[in-house]
């Protein structure tokens, strides 16, 4: 009786211990390999640097905004960084107005939002004092100014999101995004634009 406990323990044994092995091997890569690794093997930008790579794209980011209102451009807590929305000035600060669909093409309406990309992301710069503490964009908002019956909303906030994966690679800098039409912005601007970045917190 007790050879046969022993062995059905064996048994029992043997199969958890294959078992582990097993779902050891077939667990999801990111579960086997640490975070620092699985960054840099997830998204290749990171290894030369989100500043080097805006160099290797040519970008030169506008002077950070001034507020204009009763608020602040970024805020950081914890982990992560909300900014305010921004809207898309040229590179003399010129402001970009127009109602989409009407006053500005679809394309013309990607433009002005590619344009708020780059005020966010001097922002950003300016509220962490390097765009390398950026771990990745987790949120953003778009809201574009448009007639009733325009519906590509979506395409036009890709001027912005296309910039930011440009930047950030194609991991850190695709987000869970929301892109809808409303009747006015301020100002009469075409795009409006919120991001949520998870960012390094500062050492201290």
């Amino acid at each position: 009786m007790q050879r046969c406990t022993n062995r059905r323990m064996f048994l029992r044994d043997g199969l958890l211990v294959s078992f582990g092995a097993c779902a050891g091997a077939a667990a999801p890569w990111f579960l086997r390999t640490p975070a620092a690794v699985r960054l840099r093997a997830d998204d290749n930008v990171r290894a030369s640097g989100f500043e080097q790579r805006l160099g290797e794209l040519g970008i030169d980011l506008p002077a950070p905004a001034k507020p204009v209102a009763v608020y602040v451009p970024a805020i950081v807590t914890g982990n992560l960084l909300f900014t305010a929305g921004h809207i898309p000035r040229t590179a003399d600060g010129q402001l970009v107005t127009g109602r989409v669909g009407d006053d500005l093409s679809l394309e013309q309406g990607a433009a002005a939002a590619r344009l708020v990309g780059l005020h966010v992301l001097s922002t950003v710069r300016s509220k962490l004092g390097s765009l390398n503490r950026v771990v990745r964009l987790v949120k953003v908002l778009g809201m574009v100014n448009c007639t009733t019956d325009f519906t590509q909303q979506s395409q036009v906030i890709n001027g912005f999101s296309e910039l930011l994966v440009d930047v950030f690679g194609e991991t850190a800098g695709k987000a869970g995004r929301s892109a809808v039409g409303v009747g006015s912005l301020p100002l009469n601007v075409p795009v409006e634009i919120e991001a949520i970045f998870e960012i390094v917190p500062e050492t201290r």
